[in-house]
């Protein structure tokens, strides 16, 4: 079979754009998919709550979204109100839990198990899963682990440690 060769990005017409449109707030910019602002997230969780809720379609995203969610359901009168919620200020010296936060990392830790980055977190998350019995609190076991490294990252104005990480996890 002859190779095919490359011709470049693929155009789409004008007339055809809005077909292609992604649903998602978050994927309709690709410079905002990878460092979304805080409302596009909180945006993005009250679509996917709102979709969910009349039952329009959901892309791939808005479904893994939705079931965090539903772990979640302290946090769906929050997604409810987005008038009310959208511009509040989370203080978690005052005891505050931000939901956003919250279910951000959720969909971070289900990417990360989704193609075993850093290599190795799938077999510790199947590890610290089938001590707990519990596939959620699992989650939550990671999460400490994830904010920690997330946390030395920021404070030190250096990448995250995988290796740490993944030590961190051992530890569960």
């Amino acid at each position: 079979m002859p190779a095919v060769r490359d011709r470049g990005p693929v155009r789409v017409q004008g007339q055809d754009a809005h077909r292609l449109r992604p649903t998602s707030t978050l994927l309709r910019d690709p410079h905002t998919m990878f460092n979304p602002s805080r409302d596009q997230v909180r945006q993005f969780f009250f679509d996917a709550w709102r979709k969910q809720r009349e039952r329009a379609v959901l892309s791939g995203l808005d479904h893994l979204a939705v079931d965090i969610i539903l772990l979640h359901p302290e946090y769906q009168p929050v997604l409810d109100d987005p008038e009310r919620y959208q511009e509040r200020e989370y203080r978690p010296e005052a005891g505050d839990t931000n939901p956003f936060l919250h279910m951000s990392m959720h969909l971070a830790i289900e990417e990360q198990l989704s193609i075993d980055q850093p290599p190795g977190i799938k077999r510790e998350f199947a590890r610290i899963a089938a001590k707990l019995g519990d596939r959620h609190a699992a989650c939550h076991e990671v999460m400490e682990c994830l904010a920690e490294t997330v946390w030395r990252a920021q404070r030190d104005g250096a990448a995250p440690d995988a290796p740490a990480y993944l030590e961190c996890l051992k530890r569960r």
